[in-house]
């Protein structure tokens, strides 16, 4: 018997989670964590555009330590992790998405926005009932905000071309079982016309 799935209804109000678009996820030149991803920045670009036009809420997300208690046992199993240094270079918003003064950037020490941060009391705050979850990386961080998002009865949509990962397998295999189980994949084009 084939599972069910069906498409959700579109949420009243959204809010844009950039989920760690850093210069250590965006730029291979400074981050080992990092991959080239002009597509994905491009995609954020337009999303970005449309949501401030809207007046709808825009978040950002960061990783980033400022002690080694923090994420002690996600950190032993990716030493890379370490480079996020509070207050470097690599855990700042690559500025080709001109974050804009009012658009916060919640520092995160594990895989989800939502996991040990007020992400859930500020969409409450803000009137929201949906997200749209972009950034780096599909199987990892993107992947675990977005089932959060689902477990705080949010509706979830990710645009699939605003999101990325290192590992191009890894990354359309996320994308077919979230859309499958949790969430709503859709083109950017589809995404942005919610927005309209």
């Amino acid at each position: 018997m084939a599972l069910e799935s069906r498409e959700l209804v579109a949420a009243q109000r959204y809010a844009l989670i950039l989920v760690d678009l850093s210069l250590g996820f965006t730029d291979p030149g400074l981050s080992p964590l990092a991959t080239d991803c002009p597509e994905v920045i491009a995609a954020n670009q337009r999303l970005l555009a449309a949501f401030r036009r809207r007046g709808w809420p825009v978040i950002f997300t960061t990783v980033a330590y400022d002690n080694p208690g923090q994420a002690r046992v996600f950190r032993e199993k990716l030493p890379s992790l370490n480079v996020l240094k509070a207050g470097s270079r690599l855990v700042e918003i690559d500025p080709r998405l001109a974050r804009q003064p009012g658009e916060p950037v919640l520092v995160k020490h594990w895989a989800s926005a939502f996991f040990g941060t007020d992400l859930k009391e500020r969409l409450e705050r803000l009137g929201v009932d949906g997200i749209m979850v972009t950034g780096l990386t599909t199987s990892g961080c993107v992947r675990a905000t977005a089932v959060d998002g689902l477990q705080n009865e949010l509706r979830v949509l990710i645009p699939e071309e605003a999101v990325g990962d290192r590992n191009g397998e890894a990354h359309r295999a996320n994308l077919f079982d979230l859309q499958l189980k949790y969430v709503d994949v859709r083109p950017l084009e589809q995404c942005i016309a919610l927005l309209a």
